[in-house]
């Protein structure tokens, strides 16, 4: 444990008071604080920053198109070609759609990609009823924050009560009110870990088509459910994805995780060709370009950044290019944060706690990048706090949408040279709050 009085007084000089108004960021400067106050580590589980090393294919890919360039000129707003066709083959080879290069657009991480998708929503729908965002939590807390900087309304339903045919059951329910005009989801899903079956997703295709609506899926996990291999180009089993069941949807691929090329910030929206090439009447009239792609291409991607940046277009693409000729296996890497993941599991179930979203439509859930936990007896504001007298920083559910009592646990910072510090510190929480 931690020395209390400095733990005290250091979230006392932060003003965090009960937890229930800190960011993620507030825990890390926190954890840094008493890192430097006590001469001890914290065990970081808060930020869903990745921990690996990235692969030399990206590094030797973007070292060279600087070599060669590109860093003096400006990049095309719906991206450079050799991206656009490597995402295009990406999605045909490990998601098994087909989504044509013009609709792959390369933009600043998938934060930029979901920012503008929500704009083009937004002014796509103006004078209509759809004014709302369906988010089907919980979710990436900063989307929320992204529709309400835009000024988009927006919902959530908590999915802890709602799986299978009580999923679509609900849907169904909300979008016939008609002021949905989009749902968003990740799958995997942050934090819970749950990944949608296909009878659930080709639920969702057929609600989008019902009620004429778009599904945004956040693919910022691509192929970390590794319960089945999805490593394999052009062959099944692939990422699964409500594309398979609509031609309404927005899929964002993230250059992230599964790449674990965050610092760079690339990622790719890839638009439905229908759903690139329809016109929507509030577009045409108010800024000329009447397509919904175009619109976020050359409207959107233009004043929000003049494209993304060159050379990490080519380092996108080479990884893309690797993984569809089979010279190299994304997942490979990755699967380090499942391993992890079994283990802290292992340590926290056999004190005490216990699982917040615990199963998958009654099947286990996959070890990865995330999962949710609670301790008996306390909300998870108080374990947010009390973890952090032990030296262990988590992120509480309750800011990202979710109904429950638990905290998120990120598994990308934790090494294994910590192993027995986190069992040894694990041990000693459950002995005094038993």
């Amino acid at each position: 444990m931690l020395d209390y009085n400095i733990v005290t007084e250091a979230m006392e000089s932060m003003a965090l008071g009960d937890f229930s108004q800190a960011t993620i960021r507030d825990i890390q400067a926190l954890s840094k604080l008493l890192e430097e106050k006590t001469g001890q580590q914290v065990i970081h589980l808060e930020m869903g920053v990745p921990g690996l090393q990235p692969s030399e294919i990206a590094l030797k890919a973007e070292q060279e198109a600087l070599a060669n360039g590109c860093a003096t000129q400006y990049p095309p707003n719906g991206g450079i070609p050799r991206i656009k066709k490597a995402a295009s083959e990406f999605c045909k080879a490990f998601i098994g759609v087909d989504i044509d290069p013009l609709c792959c657009i390369p933009t600043t991480g998938s934060m930029q990609g979901t920012f503008a998708t929500f704009l083009a929503i937004k002014h796509a729908m103006a004078d209509t009823k759809k004014d709302t965002v369906l988010l089907i939590q919980p979710g990436f807390p900063v989307q929320t924050t992204q529709c309400d900087v835009i000024g988009l309304k927006h919902v959530g339903l908590d999915i802890h009560g709602y799986r299978g045919e009580a999923l679509i059951q609900k849907l169904d329910e909300m979008l016939s009110e008609g002021n949905i005009n989009s749902i968003v989801y990740s799958n995997p899903n942050n934090p819970s870990w749950v990944c949608f079956t296909e009878d659930e997703l080709k639920g969702i295709g057929a609600l989008a088509d019902k009620y004429d609506v778009i599904i945004l899926e956040d693919l910022a996990y691509f192929a970390m459910d590794f319960r089945r291999d999805l490593s394999h180009p052009y062959q099944a089993p692939y990422q699964a994805t409500v594309a398979q069941y609509t031609d309404n949807y927005v899929l964002w691929v993230s250059g992230s995780k599964a790449f674990s090329y965050a610092g760079q910030r690339i990622g790719v929206t890839c638009i439905s060709n229908k759903l690139y090439h329809r016109v929507y009447e509030p577009l045409k009239n108010n800024f000329g370009v009447g397509e919904f792609g175009n619109f976020l291409c050359n409207r959107l991607m233009y004043t929000l950044s003049s494209g993304t940046t060159h050379s990490v277009q080519h380092a996108m693409a080479a990884l893309m290019e690797a993984a569809c000729n089979g010279s190299y296996n994304f997942l490979d890497d990755v699967k380090e944060y499942g391993r992890r993941a079994k283990f802290m599991k292992d340590v926290l179930l056999a004190n005490g706690f216990y699982l917040v979203y615990d199963n998958d439509m009654g099947a286990p859930l996959a070890d990865g990048f995330y999962f949710t936990v609670q301790y008996p007896g306390m909300t998870d504001l108080e374990l947010t706090k009390q973890l952090m007298y032990y030296g262990i920083a988590v992120y509480p559910l309750d800011t990202m949408g979710s109904t429950q009592q638990g905290v998120r646990v990120c598994t990308s910072f934790f090494k294994k040279e910590q192993e027995e510090m986190f069992k040894q510190r694990i041990e000693e929480f459950s002995k005094a709050h038993q």
